[in-house]
């Protein structure tokens, strides 16, 4: 391991040593992504001017995560989680029968519903903005495929939450903490 990323008071705690996985970029992208798609999901129709300023916000941050995808922290870059379609369903197959193979990053699965989630938020934000143009306000098709990505997005969100149990649970290792300390156990 290179110096400083592995946990060297492991040995004393006597839990197993972890790795820096998820920079902070990631991270903050990752949980403010969360808390601004359930706030924009929930003030849809609600809180329009409130709902429209997390859009813009969601962009701003998708944008960043694009551009982190190519230039990032290794676990970070697209190039370390895109995996053939035979390797995912393959994963997924392991997964199923539990016993998959650990990654110290995005697994196969998890790689797949990055990308999967990136391209349904970036449709939701791409129509939401089209809804406030003159060309596109009150076009039906432009509202109905918001809210179909939307609602399509929520079931993505369910299979991710679903996953990360999974994983979780197959591997002996807490997902969640690892998303908001940024750190995985090293083996």
């Amino acid at each position: 391991m290179i110096m400083g990323t592995m946990d060297l008071d492991a040995a004393s705690t006597g839990s197993p040593p972890t790795v820096n996985v998820w920079d902070p970029l990631v991270r903050v992208f990752h949980w403010g992504l969360v808390g601004l798609f359930a706030f924009s999901y929930l003030t849809g129709d609600e809180w329009k001017k409130a709902h429209i300023l997390a859009g813009y916000v969601i962009i701003g941050l998708l944008v960043i995560r694009v551009i982190w995808g190519f230039i990032g922290t290794r676990h970070a870059r697209f190039s370390n989680f895109i995996y053939s379609p035979v390797t995912t369903v393959r994963f997924l197959l392991d997964s199923i029968a539990l016993k998959a193979k650990r990654y110290i990053g995005h697994n196969p699965a998890g790689g797949a519903m990055v990308i999967a989630l990136l391209i349904s938020i970036s449709g939701i934000a791409a129509t939401g903005y089209m809804m406030t143009t003159d060309a596109y306000w009150g076009v039906a098709w432009v509202e109905e495929t918001h809210e179909l990505l939307a609602n399509l997005t929520l079931g993505l969100i369910g299979l991710h939450v679903a996953g990360v149990v999974l994983a979780s649970i197959e591997h002996k290792e807490n997902l969640v903490r690892a998303m908001i300390t940024g750190r995985k156990r090293a083996e």
